[in-house]
């Protein structure tokens, strides 16, 4: 039943996770009003502005907010860091305060507010924001989707066409039982075609398929285990952007880079459909890749070779740099 007023709870949440749901969630349902303070650290190691984010989609009747941490009080001077809050809320009135801390009860009283303590020896949820910190992919299913999206590896096969790349994310998917995210821009041709718009490119359509190749692989990397495999990416987009329309764009869509490329050599038989229209720019498009991604220094892989030793070197390269393998 819950008891009205304003509750109280705080902490570094960095990042969420299955015990700050716990503990928000059980404060809700016993108050009118909940205010949760994310604290903006030195030693923070995601930004309180996306930890808030994340906790205010987790928790949307929460009222979320960003508090300053202040570096020069002892963080073990319980009066002090009270005292701190009390001003940050100028002096707003707390009924409860809900935490999972052994401070807990002394923090309430000089906050006016009873205390409720929520599973403090982490029976309910095991986890906490240390282990998480340590290994955050070994962690992904103690967090809500929106966060364990930004911990997943990503990596992102591109290059030139009919060289194998979705071939090779159906095989590297399957291989670290993941999910791959499918070529927006191909499904997009092949709708200018269907609907008799094949031909002449703008650049509009470009940035559309930057952004809607970003959301698509956003919203696989909530769903993801550990890594997520991209067949091309929002950079990809300005590479087949200069190819059908040209450079010179001011502005473009950005995104941070994946963990690493993979770019298959154009050395394959070159298999023609319907969309493909490419062969001969190939080489041309796989120099383009290497350039710009030595220019700003986006780490990358070439893949030589068979199908087979391809996919041997893209396991090898997926395996160093997330420090764990699979059983064929």
């Amino acid at each position: 039943m819950a008891e009205g007023g304003t509750g109280l709870t705080f902490g570094k949440f960095d990042p969420p996770h299955r015990g700050h749901a716990l503990l928000v969630d059980v404060a809700l349902a016993h108050v009118d009003q909940l205010i949760v303070l994310v604290y903006d650290y030195q030693a923070q190691s995601i930004p309180a502005q996306l930890r808030a984010a994340w906790m205010r989609e987790i928790h949307p009747a929460a009222d979320v907010r960003v508090i300053p941490d202040e570096p020069r009080l002892d963080p073990q001077n319980t009066y002090a860091q009270a005292a701190h809050v009390r001003a940050f809320l100028e002096d707003q009135p707390v009924s409860v305060l809900f935490t999972s801390e052994a401070y807990g009860e002394r923090f309430a009283q000089l906050l006016g507010a009873r205390h409720v303590s929520i599973d403090k020896d982490r029976v309910l949820v095991p986890c906490t924001g240390t282990m998480m910190r340590r290994s955050p992919v070994d962690y992904l299913d103690w967090m809500e989707p929106c966060v364990r999206a930004h911990y997943v590896k990503r990596f992102a096969i591109v290059g030139p066409e009919s060289t194998g790349k979705t071939d090779l994310c159906v095989f590297l998917a399957e291989r670290f039982a993941t999910l791959w995210v499918p070529e927006y821009g191909r499904e997009y041709a092949r709708i200018k075609k269907d609907t008799g718009h094949a031909g002449q490119w703008t650049t509009d359509e470009f940035y559309h398929i930057a952004r809607e190749q970003e959301r698509r692989e956003n919203e696989f990397a909530r769903r993801a285990n550990r890594v997520l495999f991209c067949d091309t990416d929002v950079f990809s987009a300005r590479i087949w952007h200069e190819r059908y329309v040209g450079s010179g764009v001011d502005v473009w869509p950005v995104a941070p880079p994946p963990v690493l490329y993979l770019i298959p050599y154009p050395d394959v038989p070159f298999v023609a459909d319907d969309i493909r229209d490419s062969e001969h720019l190939r080489y041309w498009m796989y120099e383009r890749f290497v350039d710009s991604f030595e220019r700003l220094g986006y780490r990358y892989e070439v893949l030589r070779g068979t199908n087979e030793e391809r996919r041997e070197q893209a396991v090898a390269a997926v395996e160093r740099e997330c420090a764990f393998s699979t059983t064929p």
